[in-house]
């Protein structure tokens, strides 16, 4: 079983003496691989308990959002945009507000 990683890991292995293994994915695999990654990281997110830790593991999460968007050929920067429009039109979730129904 593999896992992708960030892309300096396989010279911190090296350099501690040890021998990774490792391949480039193909762009289909590496867009699904991303898709895992996407989710493994959200999983860490929700079971973070220190604010240490949320930050660390939001971070992974943004890193991961920047190489999905380059596979569509964009950067994290066009989502920040496309973030701060939408914000901007519908607003963010800063007022924790929770909608429980709409009466017709």
């Amino acid at each position: 079983m593999g896992n992708l990683v960030r892309d300096r890991v396989p010279d911190i292995i090296r350099a501690s003496g040890r021998t990774p293994h490792v391949m480039t994915l193909r762009p289909g695999e590496y867009r699904a691989t991303l898709d895992v990654k996407l989710r493994e990281e959200v999983d860490e997110l929700i079971a973070a308990q220190s604010t240490e830790a949320v930050i660390e593991e939001a971070a992974d999460i943004v890193e991961v959002l920047a190489a999905v968007a380059g596979t569509q050929g964009h950067t994290l920067e066009n989502i920040v945009a496309v973030a701060e429009r939408k914000c901007a039109a519908r607003g963010g979730f800063s007022m924790r507000l929770w909608l429980s129904g709409v009466d017709h």
